[in-house]
């Protein structure tokens, strides 16, 4: 037992002494993407992302205690942009801005670090769940408001959220991204939509039956 003189805590503080400086986090996230998708989860090193956002090493520990919790913070927070799906007034035209939404967010640093990623997410379960939380919560959010809308305008019926068709309407991209790795631009998308989307929604609609 310490003696109770010596039980006084000092006050909570920050990770670091100095506290941190908001405008180097785009900075520190950009190049903690680049590195992952330049070198893969298990070559990148804190030293490495200091270098290459151009700051100290203390910057970097003040912000994570470790590689994990740097990499899971900057998961959690990718892809806020498809967050609030653009309302065009039309099931087709809301598909249409959400893919192309998907398609550049997967076809950009962001998508090539979460596609080296995969391996150590077999072992790495926080970053699994980053993932999860984080971009794949974002999507599915974006995509189930669509669907809402789309069944309040009459264009699809009920409950085609959690649908085949619904996950259909990624699938392609996602084999593109994962698999191929063949661009993903705009002509594929809307080529993707004319052929295989549309068809699977107009099947959707509550008179097709």
């Amino acid at each position: 037992m310490f003696p109770v003189a010596q039980m006084v805590h000092p006050p909570p503080r920050s990770r670091g002494g100095r506290p941190r400086d908001p405008s180097r986090d785009g900075v520190i996230r950009s190049a903690i993407l680049r590195l992952l998708a330049d070198v893969g989860y298990g070559a990148m090193t804190m030293d490495a992302v200091a270098a290459e956002a151009g700051v100290g090493k203390a910057t970097i520990y003040r912000r994570w205690r470790t590689k994990q919790d740097l990499v899971v913070d900057t998961i959690s927070d990718l892809n806020r942009e498809i967050a609030v799906p653009e309302d065009t007034g039309s099931i087709e035209g809301d598909l249409r801005a959400v893919m192309r939404l998907v398609g550049r967010s997967i076809d950009s640093p962001a998508g090539a670090a979460i596609r080296a990623l995969l391996p150590a997410m077999q072992h790495q379960p926080a970053l699994v769940d980053a993932f999860r939380n984080g971009p794949l919560a974002v999507w599915r959010h974006a995509y189930a408001e669509i669907w809402s809308r789309a069944e309040e305008r009459g264009e699809v019926r009920p409950g085609l959220a959690r649908s085949v068709t619904a996950e259909a309407t990624s699938a392609l991209i996602v084999q593109r991204w994962l698999l191929t790795g063949e661009p993903i631009d705009e002509a594929y998308i809307d080529q993707v939509l004319e052929v295989v989307v549309m068809p699977l929604v107009r099947n959707a609609h509550p008179d097709a039956h």
